[in-house]
């Protein structure tokens, strides 16, 4: 059940719960008579229908449209005028001599008829449930614009860190393609290709929430083949998937910085170098590692950029809050580890 039909049934059951109310609570409701034609309970349950009525206009359009527009003196004097009708309307349509019944229910215990009573003259009173409905719905519409505005921020953070992915990716692989020009490999033009193809995912699909794991995971191995076209003969290269990545979906470009990395750092031309990229894919977890080399290697400052994997990081944090373990672990041997685990959506 999502977010959106939890609180559609909350809603629901609270209001079903609302209206039921005077008629559990009514000192005739055992009696057997007919609770609709009397008098007295007509004007309680009219207004608690009044009640629910005014809870879902403060909710959904005074509160929205003016307490929060700062039209604040308008706000209140709509809510006076509320008040009076949900305090004066029953009376005038149900009018009746407030007192106490003509016909006492029999009950077979007076404690209860005597807070049976109690209730039904707090229900019939108005004033208490007025205020009770009034600030519920305040507190409950504060709440929600709260966590409205929560996401927004999310969004917003996400929307940026997406931003700086293109842009990271791009610097890469035109590094790549200009090594391959300077050494005129016949490579090059099939780089070109892979490289438009590539570009063509990140445009597509970068933008989306969720794609489909199985195309991310095409979206790698065609960086990898891009990849393949520099590296030398001495890069031991393998790459596993276990499972089947159909009906999973993932964030989009959220794994290609670990595998980027691999390469960019785990790759020696003059040494004998290891990359290893296993996927482990379970019904709701996908297990990431990815084992390379630490290679002898520097980078002029302005070739580096720590964009990527501070970034995988962040986005982590924001789109699986809880449902992710990501550690990094340098080994005796000199290879460096990278595991990540992700509690996937289907």
């Amino acid at each position: 059940m999502t977010k959106k039909q939890r609180t559609i049934m909350f809603h629901i059951l609270g209001s079903i719960g609302f209206l039921m109310m005077p008629v559990l609570f009514s000192p005739d409701f055992n009696t057997g008579r007919n609770l609709f034609a009397i008098r007295p309970f007509q004007n309680v349950f009219c207004r608690q229908v009044l009640l629910l009525f005014f809870f879902y206009l403060n909710y959904y359009i005074l509160l929205p449209r003016l307490f929060f527009k700062d039209q604040k003196l308008l706000y209140v004097l709509i809510s006076i005028a509320c008040f009076y009708l949900i305090l004066k309307l029953p009376d005038w349509i149900f009018f009746f001599e407030r007192t106490r019944p003509s016909i006492r229910p029999q009950f077979p215990a007076r404690q209860h008829r005597r807070v049976s009573r109690f209730v039904m003259e707090l229900f019939g009173g108005g004033i208490v449930q007025f205020l009770i409905i009034y600030f519920s719905s305040i507190l409950m519409k504060v709440n929600v614009r709260m966590d409205e505005m929560r996401e927004e921020k999310t969004q917003a953070e996400l929307s940026y860190l997406k931003a700086q992915i293109n842009p990271h990716f791009l610097f890469n692989t035109l590094n790549s393609l200009y090594a391959l020009t300077l050494e005129k490999s016949d490579g090059a033009p099939e780089a070109v290709l892979k490289l438009s193809g590539i570009m063509r995912y990140v445009v597509s699909e970068s933008a989306q929430d969720f794609v489909a794991l199985s195309k991310e995971i095409q979206y790698i191995k065609d960086y990898i083949d891009l990849q393949k076209l520099r590296i030398s003969d001495n890069v031991q290269f393998s790459m596993q998937i276990e499972g089947s990545p159909d009906g999973k979906r993932i964030a989009p470009m959220l794994l290609i910085p670990f595998i980027e990395n691999a390469f960019k750092y785990g790759v020696n031309p003059d040494e004998d170098s290891v990359i290893d990229i296993r996927f482990v894919l379970s019904d709701y977890q996908l297990h990431l590692t990815v084992l390379n080399t630490i290679a002898a290697t520097s980078f002029d400052e302005q070739h580096k950029t720590g964009t990527g994997i501070e970034n995988v990081q962040k986005r982590l944090n924001l789109v699986y809050p809880q449902k992710h373990k990501l550690q990094f672990a340098t080994q005796a041997d000199g290879m460096y580890l990278v595991d990540l685990k992700i509690f996937l959506e289907s």
